[in-house]
């Protein structure tokens, strides 16, 4: 009874491994301010599978719980890309970029550097920096 019981355990425990419901995984998005991370956020949520998204803004760290029965990195990637915002793997087309609004464009130096003069951005400009 003994060796039955160890077998299904060792077979949950590799299905489980195998199709992992509450995968973490960490990768780099470009953005600059809150408006991309609301951005960002928003289109891995609505990726299905997705359970938890939080990017980082002075990082560009964007730290996700989602289910690999339901997704895949490569899928979340192509999301992300399509509201606007390059990863390492898969860049944002001309058109999608296109879309982020003026202060978001991190392809540009001067918004990014503008960006890095961090706090001194004010909080009534509408853009909620």
């Amino acid at each position: 009874m003994k060796k039955i019981m160890i077998l299904a355990l060792m077979l949950i425990g590799t299905t489980t491994f195998a199709q992992n419901k509450n995968a973490k995984a960490s990768m780099e998005v470009d953005g600059v301010c809150m408006m991309c991370k609301n951005r960002i956020e928003k289109a891995c949520l609505t990726s299905k599978g997705v359970k938890s998204a939080v990017w980082n803004v002075k990082t560009h760290e964007l730290k996700l719980i989602y289910d690999e029965r339901k997704t895949d990195l490569k899928t979340i990637q192509k999301t992300i890309a399509g509201v606007g915002h390059d990863t390492k793997e898969i860049k944002a087309t001309d058109e999608a970029y296109a879309s982020v609004h003026p202060c978001c464009k991190y392809r540009d130096e001067d918004v990014k550097d503008s960006h890095k003069e961090g706090e001194e951005h004010k909080k009534d400009d509408g853009h909620n920096h």
